[in-house]
């Protein structure tokens, strides 16, 4: 079986990938619905709702759960990895999302006083708890839908 075939019947990594597509299309349609207008960065940009880091992982996490037994050495460590991913995206990212909307703030207090040439920081980094548990939830679904 060539490179290509063995990575497209790989059911276990199509479902993280097209968990991680489901989630950044939603975040788009959401995108377009609320600011009636197409942004091509709402698909590659971090943050948002549902949270394409928890979709795309729970999808690996369950459909490794489904092909080796939610009982298995091998679920356990993914489940362990996705939590910590999880935890991290509406954790750690979401602190320093914030962190740099304070910096944002204060580079315009002092622009209004004087020309200061730094770009602005990227504050969307992290996702709420509620966001998280979406992602995780849009990864079953496709999970689900691969291996049922």
């Amino acid at each position: 079986m060539s490179f290509f075939n063995q990575i497209f019947s790989n059911r276990i990594l199509l479902s993280a990938v097209i968990g991680w597509a489901v989630a950044q299309s939603i975040k788009v349609t959401i995108g377009i619905i609320k600011k009636k207008r197409f942004d091509f960065r709402w698909f590659v940009g971090a943050g948002g709702m549902p949270s394409s880091h928890a979709s795309g992982v729970v999808a690996m996490a369950t459909s490794v759960g489904f092909k080796f037994g939610f009982d298995s050495s091998i679920f356990a460590i993914v489940l362990v990895f996705t939590m910590i991913i999880m935890f991290d995206a509406q954790g750690f990212r979401r602190a320093a999302g914030k962190q740099a909307e304070v910096l944002n703030r204060i580079m315009e207090d002092i622009q209004y006083k004087r020309k200061v040439g730094e770009d602005r920081l990227i504050e969307l980094l992290g996702h709420t708890p509620f966001e998280v548990l979406a992602g995780a939830l849009v990864g079953v679904l496709v999970s689900i839908f691969f291996f049922r």
